[in-house]
Order: structure tokens, then C-alpha cells, then sequence
């Protein structure tokens, strides 16, 4: 885990080690202090002038402290740089994990992962360990003066230091553990917030803000526990530090005493060695603040592996960003300077499931149990039947968010497995059933599967998904934020807003899932009209629940406890299917 931390420091290596040379020197100014107060001590005693020793002391002290103050300011810049480090390549991790595996974790944990566990690593990786080696340094520069003064008083020192730092290296694993439970309680709190504040109007429709407040709150109470936990600990170890410091200094005042009672040592000699003790204060403390960072990075650096050990997608092209500023819109034909050109369209793939079995976990049922049927290139399929029947997972499946078990999907003839997942999804157009929104313009949103595509391909898209009208009432058309997850666009102009998205992409293969959900009777006709439209130029499978979407489609493959019961057109299937006739009959298709 030591490793993994310093991985993190090596691109500051060299701002850190000049960070550590001005600290050394600082150090250095701060040695020469108590020897120079000697010598002050000494010319009051033998009447000389003192002068020279204040000048030297004066000198030693602006020294130190604008030195220090220098090293100080690059910890920090670097500790700065270190966080951004650590934060865009967990950020990076996440963004290419599994499907499944991000499924499986809470969306508030992860943001506290960016958040705080990546500001702890600062203090351990900057001041933790930097400090810890200037600490070092004036320790032993400190011992070795006080060595040269008078060795029996440095043996007491150090007989007392050693015990209680035995004592105190006991403490640092119960830190680690501790701080590691605090990390993730504050995770599971973020976790419960972030639960809240997506259903947010749904909490509110309810009146159930009482309980939620509740819920979090508790959340919040086990994380100021552990918090309390990990106070407790680092308390202790602080009491520790100070306690060897003032044992070591009482032993030292009575061994001390006797000794230049004796006439053995100078009275100038012993207020200088207990100059240096004092002067161990710092660095043993620096040591112990350390050694407790130490724990706590290691701890927020276990939750951070957490991630990083998962198994990643293998990494795309990047696509180019879209332009943060825009200029408007002068006339349908001009282009949006982004980079790269829109892809071209290609001719569409067909799809075959060839006795597919699939589940969400080994100790889960089968989602998929020996499904097969076909999709011819170009045209449109629907798939339709009762909820938990298994349509949603075949998109699922198709995009490779998840891996079947057993059994073969082919996409142009080629195994699914045998597609470089970059191409297998650039081929593909997704429209989810929530059809969800990103933060951020209109023009950000429509663009954001494609963001070199012309303004006559993106005009044509908004026409076609018959969006046009939103753009002419928005106050700034294209250029106007929709808000977090599109809250200021009605469901079903963001279902549109999705589709259109799509359809710059230009798909082989455009899969759209309950596209028509949440749209009025005359806008379903319309998009009607588009997917049918879309249909001539590529490959469509379309997931409905309200049939009057897909009568027309060239092929319905009706679905039912995770298999395939029929498949044909919608005449066909009427004749011949109950499942699909009762369907249809409930929605008024047929007497």
C-alpha cells in the first residue's frame, strides 16, 4: 500500500524535494538557536558584550522563518497537485468501469472516494511525509548537540522517548482502522443524501421529508462515531508525545540539577540542553502527526484501491469535446467548429441470439433462458411482452454493459465478444427508457453523441424528432440549460431530446426502449413517422409496451419469463398468438 502512495508523489518529486531542502534549512536556523542563546548566557556571565550573539540569533530567526515559510508554500502547491492527481485518475477509473460492477455501488460513496479520500492523501503525501523527514532530520541534529553537551542527560532523554514512543506505535494501527470505518460511514452517508436528493419531488409528493431527514441524520450520528473514534486515538497518541516531553524534561531538571550542584555541568550547558529538549517538541510531534496521516492515508488509500482494482473496459478514442462557448446560430448551414467530423453513416448490422442464457449474478434467476430470434439489417423489429419478460437486458446485452453466460449474440455475423467494444458502440444508438438529461445547454445535450456533426445534421434531427417548436420558446434556443438532468424540459421533450441525440450518431443499429412513453397521442404519431423514416436508413429494434408503436414493424418477436414465445408481424401474431392478442386487445387494437 506504501507503493501505491508514493505512486502518487513521483510526478512532484522534485518540487517536493526543494519543498524538503528549504524545510531542512529552516531546520538547520532553528538548531543554531539554543547554542546561540548559550553563548548570550555565557557573555552575561563573564561581562562581554552580546552583540554578536543577539545579531546571530536575530539573523538565525528571520532566516528560519522565511525559509520555512517558502518550503512551506511548495507543500502546499504540491499537496494541490498531488489531490488533482489523484482525483482525475480515480474519476478516470470509474468512468471506465463495468456497468455491473458500478451497479453495484453507491453513487454517494464514490463522490465521497473523489472527494475526501483524495484530500487526505495530501496531508500524508506533502507535509506527512516531507515534515516527517525534516522532523528527522532536527531530531537527530538536536541529539547530537545535546550528545555533546552531556551524554548522561541525553541517555535519560532518550530512555524516557523510547518507552512512550513504544507506547504510541501500539496506537498508529488502531488509527488506520479507525479512520478507514470513518471514511466509509461518510460514504454511506453521502450515499443516503444522494438517495434523497435524486428522488427529491418524489420525497416531497410524499411528505416523507420528516423520515429522510431522519435517515440521513442517522447516517450522519455513525459517522460523527467514528469520527469520535479516530479523535479518540490521534488524542492519545498527542498525550503521549507530550507526556514523553515533559517526563523527559522533569528527569532531565533533576539528573541536570544534581550535576551542576556537583560542579560536573554549567549551569549555561544546562539551560541549553533544555532548550533542545524543548526544542524536540516540534519534531517529535511532527513525527507522531506523521505517523497518524501515515494511518489515515493508508486507510483513505484502501478505499481508493477499492476501485482501482476493479476491472476497467478497455479505453476508447476520446471524443472531442463540445466547445464551452457557442456562437449563435446565423443559418442552417453553418458548422460548430469541435474537432472532429461527424461519423459517417454506415450500412446497418443485423443481430442474431442464438440460445442465450443470462443472469445478473450466480445466485440470481435466469433473466435470459435459451432466447433466441433474429433481426434482419435494415427495417424495424419491436420487442414486446409483459414487464420482467427480458426485453430491457437485450439491450443491455447488445450494448455489453453486461456479458451473457452461455449461448451467442452476433452482430453482422460477427460474435459480440469479437468486436473491439469501442466500434460495437459506436455502431449503436441508445435511447434508455428515462431517456436521462445532462446538465448543461440544449445544444451540449443534442451534440453530445456526436459533437463534430454539422448545424444542417443537427437542425434536420431537431426537425425530425419535432423539437424545432422547443427550440423557438426557449429564451435562448439552443443555448439555453436545460438544468440538472433536463428538470426544466418535460418528459416527453427530453424522450425527444434523447432520440435526436441518436440520431446524429447515425447508428447501424438504433435501439430505442419505451421511446414513446411518455409522448401525447399527436407527438407518438409523429415519432411514428420518424422511426419509420430512420427504419429505411438503418437497422431499428424498438422495446414497447404500447403496441400501436410497432404495428407496423416487419418483425415483433413477443417475449415472455425470459424467452421467446412467437415472432412475425402484427397480423400474424394476432392470429396465432394469445399472449400477443391479449395485448393488443388490452390496448384497444382488436375486438
Amino acid at each position: 500500500m506504501i507503493k501505491e502512495l508514493l505512486s502518487y508523489v513521483r510526478p512532484h518529486r522534485r518540487i517536493l524535494v526543494l519543498g524538503g531542502l528549504l524545510g531542512l534549512v529552516g531546520s538547520v536556523a532553528g538548531l543554531a538557536m539554543p547554542l546561540l542563546a548559550k553563548y548570550v548566557v555565557d557573555a552575561f556571565g563573564h561581562g562581554g558584550s552580546i552583540a554578536g550573539p543577539l545579531a546571530g540569533l536575530t539573523v538565525a530567526v528571520v532566516v528560519g522563518a522565511v525559509v520555512s515559510a517558502g518550503g512551506n508554500y511548495l507543500m502546499e502547491r504540491t499537496g494541490e497537485g498531488i489531490v488533482l492527481g489523484a482525483r482525475r485518475r480515480l474519476v478516470d477509473r470509474m468512468l471506465r468501469l463495468r456497468v455491473a460492477d458500478v451497479d453495484r455501488l453507491k453513487p454517494g460513496d464514490l463522490l465521497s472516494r473523489v472527494t475526501g479520500d483524495t484530500t487526505l492523501l495530501r496531508a500524508v503525501l506533502t507535509n506527512g511525509i516531507v515534515n516527517s523527514v525534516g522532523s528527522v532530520f532536527m531530531l537527530v541534529g538536536a541529539v547530537v548537540m545535546m550528545a555533546a553537551m552531556d551524554g548522561v542527560l541525553l541517555l535519560v532523554t532518550l530512555l524516557v522517548v523510547v518507552v512512550i514512543g513504544g507506547m504510541t506505535a501500539l496506537i498508529m494501527p488502531r488509527i488506520q482502522r479507525a479512520q478507514q470505518e470513518a471514511q466509509s460511514a461518510v460514504g454511506d452517508m453521502g450515499a443516503v443524501l444522494d438517495r434523497a436528493l435524486q428522488a427529491y419531488r418524489t420525497v416531497k409528493a410524499n411528505g416523507a421529508e420528516e423520515r429522510e431527514i431522519a435517515v440521513v441524520g442517522e447516517a450522519a450520528e455513525r459517522a460523527r462515531d467514528r469520527g469520535l473514534q479516530v479523535a479518540g486515538w490521534t488524542s492519545l497518541a498527542g498525550v503521549a508525545t507530550w507526556m514523553a516531553v515533559q517526563l523527559a524534561f522533569l528527569s532531565v531538571l533533576a539528573v541536570g540539577g544534581s550535576r551542576v550542584a556537583s560542579g560536573a555541568l554549567a549551569i549555561s550547558s544546562l539551560i541549553a540542553f533544555l532548550l533542545y529538549l524543548f526544542y524536540l517538541v516540534a519534531p517529535i510531534g511532527q513525527l507522531v502527526e506523521g505517523a497518524v496521516q501515515l494511518q489515515q492515508g493508508l486507510a483513505a488509500m484502501k478505499r481508493i484501491k477499492e476501485i482501482e482494482d476493479l476491472p476497467a473496459e478497455p479505453v476508447a478514442a476520446p471524443a472531442e469535446p463540445v466547445a464551452a462557448s457557442i456562437a449563435p446560430v446565423a443559418a442552417s448551414s453553418a458548422r460548430v467548429d469541435t474537432g472532429s467530423p461527424a461519423p459517417e453513416r454506415a450500412e446497418p448490422v443485423g443481430v442474431r441470439f442464438e440460445d442465450v442464457v443470462f443472469r445478473y449474478g450466480e445466485d440470481r434467476p435466469a433473466v435470459h433462458d435459451g432466447v433466441t430470434f433474429e433481426v434482419p439489417a435494415g427495417g424495424l423489429t419491436a420487442l414486446v411482452g409483459p414487464s420482467g419478460a427480458g426485453k430491457s437486458t437485450v439491450f443491455a446485452l447488445l450494448e455489453r454493459f453486461y456479458d451473457h453466460q452461455s449461448g451467442t449474440i452476433l452482430v453482422d455475423g460477427r460474435d459480440i465478444r469479437d468486436w473491439p467494444l469501442a466500434e460495437l458502440r459506436g455502431a449503436l444508438g441508445y435511447v434508455e427508457q428515462d431517456a436521462p438529461v445532462l446538465a448543461g445547454t440544449l445544444r451540449e445535450n443534442l451534440l453530445f453523441a456526436a459533437p463534430g456533426a454539422a448545424e444542417d445534421e443537427l437542425w434536420s434531427a431537431i426537425a425530425r424528432t419535432r423539437l424545432d417548436d422547443l427550440v423557438a420558446r426557449l429564451p435562448d434556443g439552443l443555448e439555453t440549460p436545460v438544468g440538472h438532468r433536463g428538470v426544466l424540459l418535460s418528459g416527453g421533450e427530453r424522450q425527444r431530446v434523447a432520440i435526436a441525440r441518436a440520431l446524429l450518431r447515425k447508428p447501424r443499429l438504433l435501439l430505442l426502449d419505451e421511446a414513446t412513453s411518455q409522448l401525447d397521442a399527436v407527438n407518438e404519431l409523429r415519432l411514428r413517422e420518424v422511426i419509420a423514416e430512420v427504419a429505411v436508413e438503418t437497422t431499428v429494434l424498438v422495446i414497447a409496451h404500447r403496441l400501436s408503436t410497432v404495428t407496423g414493424a416487419g418483425r415483433i418477436v413477443v417475449m415472455e419469463g425470459g424467452g421467446v414465445r412467437a415472432s412475425g408481424t402484427h397480423e400474424e401474431l394476432v392470429g396465432h398468438d394469445d399472449l400477443y392478442r391479449e395485448l393488443a386487445a388490452t390496448q384497444f387494437l382488436v375486438s
